[in-house]
């Protein structure tokens, strides 16, 4: 295999049964549930396995429910799914959490109630990734830190055969050999600046379309979290209690539930939003210090009272990450469409849990600590059944690693071009067909440059173009299949097709590259038992 920078010092080398690409929640749970398995697990990290990632900097709540009290808790869910969850599956998280977190007893302090009994509920993200990366690292988990993934490999079967990319620190490239991949990569933010994102810029979903992946609820990635004008502090839970005005002091109407992010955004397209956190039960304030630690940090800097004084506010774009696209998985294992490729997470599709709208906090968690065992549990029986049967392997990134850095072309453009199409309330949240068309075009165009590029100028630009080719690609499979779904669903709303439609009782499908395809599965083919 031709090696990425004929100048660098020798790569690092590693066999293993399964090879977990992300290190936070759900690729933590992967490599420990793979391990648990008997096999060899290597997982390779872009930042640091324990600090990287959306639950890092959260306070990450769970979808907790008592055996007695889970009946209800699905039929709730499902009847707000707008017609896309699983029942089965929800039933699935439900029991995996609840057997799961009690594990982490000896490395996390839960806090008790006032009876004494112990909370598992919500955890504070910083000591919860520190506690999994003990886990992992108790399992003999081989952890390659700031080790972001550049391409999958395959045998010339067709079958996952592991992975390559790029030690930052060491300077070197590495390649893993293994006989199962799991993406726990995460979603795709696309630059919004929500907090704990940076690294979230789409590689799964470019790495796995690569090796024959398909995507799933795409057009689901509209969904906006409020914060502090200036801030990247998207902890939203506070701001059920806010009540929120105009420059000139008037208080506005903005809705609590599923019409609030709608109803400020088109407060904001107006003008200034000032908000006040005044009517926070006190119970509440006292443990926000506990829960989520970092809340406050914004307010002390610029010394606002947020429980006394108006401040503004805006809404950061958090596309696939509390979306609900991703890769699409087939089986209860979280494989993918393509053989010996699980995922994860927010890497994977969630439609199956959360139907059309956000899995928000709770449910989101529940599905990254599940979906990680189940793929990782699932990558390394697949791995074990088939040891001594791989054969000769070939890279598979065709549109990421060799097109980088034509000089008079600065990547920034393209990444710019991503933000101010998908960034916009007008373009995103409110959106229509011929809105949709039009940044389909400027993506497109987009697309057609980078692919005319040819020339590797160092690993910093290979990195960078890598990520800029997954957010790109990522933005026009969200966009490609908003335009296909005309009717509104759950946070998928359309001024032009106001209504849900029975025709679109359907999970759209998606892949493709330079010209991005979208097809229609029913319902009724939901994923198998």
């Amino acid at each position: 295999m031709i090696p990425l920078f004929h100048n660098a010092p020798a790569p690092l080398h590693l066999d293993a049964d399964v090879l977990v690409i992300g290190g936070g929640l759900a690729g933590t749970w992967a490599a420990v549930a793979a391990a648990r398995e008997g096999a060899r697990v290597v997982l390779a990290e872009k930042g640091y396995c324990g600090t990287s990632g959306v639950t890092a900097t959260a306070g990450p709540g769970h979808w907790w429910v008592p055996p007695e009290q889970r009946a209800n808790a699905v039929d709730k869910r499902v009847a707000s799914a707008a017609g896309l969850g699983d029942a089965r599956w929800m039933a699935r998280i439900l029991d995996t959490t609840w057997h799961s977190l009690p594990q982490l007893d000896r490395l996390y302090r839960f806090p008790d109630d006032e009876q004494g009994r112990k909370q598992y509920r919500a955890l504070r993200g910083p000591e919860y990734l520190r506690a999994m990366r003990q886990l992992a690292v108790e399992h003999q988990v081989t952890l390659l830190d700031q080790s972001p993934a550049l391409e999958l490999l395959q045998s010339e079967s067709g079958h996952l055969a592991g992975a390559r990319g790029w030690q930052r620190q060491a300077g070197r490239e590495w390649q893993v050999k293994a006989g199962a991949v799991v993406l726990a990569t995460g979603g795709c933010g696309f630059a919004s600046r929500l907090l704990g994102s940076h690294t979230n810029t789409g590689d799964g979903y470019l790495m796995g379309v690569e090796a024959g992946a398909e995507l799933s609820g795409m057009e689901f990635s509209s969904y906006y979290c409020i914060a502090p004008a200036g801030s990247t502090m998207t902890r939203s839970m506070v701001y059920t209690f806010g009540r929120y005005f105009d420059a000139a002091g008037r208080e506005l109407e903005i809705p609590q539930g599923p019409g609030f992010n709608d109803a400020l955004a088109r407060a904001l397209l107006q003008g200034p939003v000032l908000c006040r956190l005044d009517r926070i039960p006190d119970d509440i304030r006292t443990r926000l210090p506990q829960v989520q630690p970092n809340l406050m940090l914004p307010f002390d800097r610029l010394g606002i009272d947020p429980y006394r004084d108006k401040f503004p506010v805006t809404l950061h774009g958090e596309g696939t990450i509390r979306g609900i696209g991703g890769l699409r998985v087939v089986d209860d294992d979280c494989q993918t469409t393509a053989p010996g490729l699980f995922t994860a997470g927010d890497a994977a599709s969630r439609e199956a849990v959360t139907g059309a709208i956000s899995g928000g906090g709770a449910v989101n968690s529940s599905w990254a600590l599940s979906s990680g065992q189940w793929a990782g549990a699932g990558a390394a029986r697949y791995a074990l059944a088939r040891r001594g049967t791989r054969t000769a392997i070939r890279n598979v990134a065709r549109y990421g690693v060799l097109p980088i850095g034509t000089p008079g072309h600065d990547h920034r453009d393209t990444v710019r071009a991503v933000q101010d199409e998908l960034h916009p309330y007008d373009k995103n949240l409110f959106r229509s067909g011929t809105r949709l068309q039009r940044s389909l075009e400027v993506l497109d165009n987009h697309w057609d440059r980078l692919r005319s590029q040819r020339s590797v100028a160092d690993p910093t630009a290979l990195l960078r173009w890598r990520e800029t080719a997954a957010l790109l690609a990522s933005a026009r499979w969200c966009y490609a299949s908003a335009l296909a779904r005309k009717e509104s669903r759950g946070i998928h709303q359309r001024e032009d097709a106001p209504t849900q439609s029975p025709r679109f009782d359907a999970h759209l499908r998606s892949g493709g590259f330079d010209t991005p395809w979208v097809r229609h599965d029913p319902v009724r083919a939901e994923v198998p038992a």
